[in-house]
């Protein structure tokens, strides 16, 4: 959620943003509103304080008149009291009617975009960070797609998921689930070698909790929701892992806070169809190991830069051609500023899928969050948060077993030979 001092100080810029975003003149309104609304809570409060102040004092001087035996004007002042008790109650009911609806507009404002957020209405417009210089998997006109080898092979089961819960549910099966789970512990190793902290956070999360991180109101219709516990199952770590610092403020000046997860996500996915979301394309439920990191503002851009690192490092340890995407201002999410989405060619369907996205939300997660730290003066202010795929694993796996089939079985690259136990599926 945007500041509302920098909303009020910059409405030029917001507006700016929220053209890049390909927001229409009319959507832009809620940018005047929101400063209209804002300028209304604060005379409100204004009035409120001052007429609070004046019943005060006159409290106060109701108990000289008592004591000085003047009982009739004492009567009088209270009869203007209560009048200013009732005006009171009216204006606090007004104060919280426009706090709640300033509250609803900053909520409907996505994030400032990063002055190097491209132009462009959707995916297709995304910049090619990074291509990928090397040749690109030939496979030839017998290579079998991921959901084809997991049936040859045994691995993976597609049917048997819809049997057990519905379409987008795979089963992984014999060496097909010991490679996810090498895929697992090798993405938190390495995590681990790079100095993020591992958590284990819940599956399930509150309405504080979702909010916190930009998931509502925003992606309410993408997520799976209990509603006899009010809970929502998480679409990512980055939801609970981030909200560990939820209210908290971090009490030293120079620091770097790295986390990292896995979970399964379980996104709806509502709307998906077609060729591109067969077999583990897009799932509803998958695995991810996530890393999160909070930064001071003055290094989140570097924290940032060493994160694409550490996914380019997996990705090449996994052998996998990719290619880095700079998201357009019509494709990047509502809560970040800037994103990269790292994609891995998948030689039997010859596409690019897309297994990680690396952003920094600045200050947007951590005003909702109220996540701050204190300066050497001890002046409160907010951090920045970032996080990213490293890696989301159904793509992965799709890639790899595409990759890297030949005739003799389906080979496993020499980074996870030590987590498999085996070189090969067959």
């Amino acid at each position: 959620m945007l500041e509302i001092k920098f909303l009020r100080e910059n409405p030029e810029a917001v507006k700016a943003s929220l053209r890049k975003r390909n927001w229409d003149e009319e959507a832009l309104q809620v940018v005047d509103e929101a400063i209209a609304l804002d300028a209304e809570r604060r005379q409100l409060q204004t009035e409120l304080d001052a007429l609070l102040a004046e019943s005060n004092r006159a409290a106060k001087e109701i108990g000289k008149l008592y004591r000085e035996g003047r009982r009739e004007e004492a009567e009088q002042l209270k009869q203007r009291v209560a009048t200013s008790k009732a005006k009171s109650k009216e204006l606090e009911e007004a104060l919280e009617r426009a706090k709640a609806g300033l509250e609803d507009k900053l909520l409907a404002i996505p994030n400032i975009l990063h002055a190097s957020v491209p132009e462009g209405k959707g995916e297709a417009d995304n910049e090619v960070f990074q291509a990928w210089e090397g040749p690109l998997p030939d496979l030839g006109g017998d290579a079998l797609p991921h959901w084809d080898l997991g049936t040859k092979y045994g691995i993976l089961d597609f049917g048997l998921g819809a049997k057990i819960t519905g379409s987008g549910f795979p089963v992984f099966r014999g060496k097909g689930a010991r490679l996810e789970r090498a895929l697992i512990s090798f993405f938190l190793d390495e995590a681990a070698r790079a100095g993020y902290e591992e958590i284990i956070p819940p599956l399930l999360v509150n309405k504080a909790t979702a909010r916190g991180t930009g998931q509502l109101p925003d992606k309410e219709g993408q997520m799976y929701y209990v509603e006899r516990d009010d809970l929502y199952l998480i679409p990512t770590a980055e939801v609970p892992v981030t909200n560990i610092y939820r209210d908290v403020i971090i009490d030293k000046p120079d620091f770097s806070i790295k986390m990292t997860g896995y979970t399964p996500c379980f996104r709806r996915e509502a709307g998906a169809h077609g060729a591109e979301v067969r077999g583990l394309n897009r799932v509803h439920q998958f695995d991810k190991v996530e890393i999160v990191r909070i930064e001071h503002p003055d290094r989140s851009y570097d924290a940032l830069e060493e994160m694409l690192d550490h996914v380019r490092g997996l990705l090449e340890k996994l052998e996998l051609p990719y290619r880095i995407l700079r998201l357009c201002g019509g494709d990047t999410g509502f809560t970040s500023a800037l994103t990269y989405d790292f994609e891995v060619y998948a030689g039997a369907q010859r596409r690019w899928l897309e297994v990680s996205s690396v952003s920094n939300f600045e200050t947007f997660q951590s005003n909702r969050l109220q996540l701050r730290f204190r300066d050497e003066k001890g002046k409160r202010h907010l951090a920045h948060t970032l996080n990213g795929s490293a890696l989301a694993l159904a793509r992965i796996v799709a890639a790899l077993l595409e990759n890297n089939q030949t005739p003799d079985g389906i080979r496993i690259p020499a980074a996870l030979v030590p987590y498999t136990g085996f070189d090969r599926i067959s």
